[in-house]
């Protein structure tokens, strides 16, 4: 059994996931009440799913990007429980996650979190080989910045406001917005992926496990 936490954003998500199935998930608006919210939200997950502690066999923490604080939570959490149950961590890019939910289509993808003070962090995708591969390093930037850049059909898909929405959709001939449901990072997902890679012998350190940040803007290829 493993448990999946993310952490990244004001938006929280956690599932529990046994490698055949999702059992729960559930995922929220915060509000900046992280430290209170997630530990017993996650005993309530658990407990909907008759799930006791001692039935989980690995643990799944997002690593960003996001906030700095709420970040930290996530991630001391699962670092504790891990340590306590004496059980593998594995950590995966919030990016990652968001963008394995995305239907593969034959146009560029910017994937977008919320990065504070009014700005994006922006990752960028193309569909090579029947998956979507990255080929730049995440950056920041304003919506208006990412709307600025857009030149050809590209989807957007992630967590902005209605008003970066609307200003994302100003190029409307080019920009193909994700709609708010498939925005939803899937904390499933998140499950998922790290079950692949529990199962493939791989696990993380939970001390040296590190949040991602990002701090300096870059510029981005058309």
């Amino acid at each position: 059994m493993l448990l999946a936490v993310d952490t990244s954003t004001q938006t929280m998500g956690l599932a529990l996931y046994d490698g055949a199935q999702v059992l729960g998930e559930m995922h929220w608006q915060t509000k900046t009440h992280h430290t209170v919210e997630l530990a017993p939200a996650v005993d309530d997950l658990m407990s909907r799913c008759n799930v006791k502690p001692a039935e989980l066999k690995v643990l799944a923490c997002a690593l960003g990007p996001g906030s700095f604080t709420s970040l930290r939570i996530g991630l001391a959490y699962t670092k504790g429980l891990a340590l306590s149950l004496k059980i593998p961590l594995l950590g995966i890019p919030t990016f990652a996650f968001l963008v394995a939910s995305q239907p593969l289509q034959d146009a560029l993808l910017a994937a977008v979190l919320p990065a504070g003070r009014g700005r994006l962090a922006v990752a960028w995708y193309h569909n090579e080989e029947n998956h979507w591969r990255s080929y730049e390093e995440p950056v920041i930037m304003t919506a208006e910045d990412l709307s600025a850049m857009i030149s050809q059909p590209t989807i957007i898909c992630g967590e902005f406001d209605a008003e970066e929405r609307q200003t994302l959709g100003r190029k409307w001939k080019n920009a193909i917005i994700a709609s708010p449901a498939q925005c939803v990072r899937h904390p499933g997902m998140l499950a998922e992926l790290a079950w692949n890679r529990f199962k493939a012998g791989e696990q993380d350190e939970p001390i040296s496990l590190a949040p991602i940040y990002l701090h300096v803007a870059e510029a981005i290829p058309d």
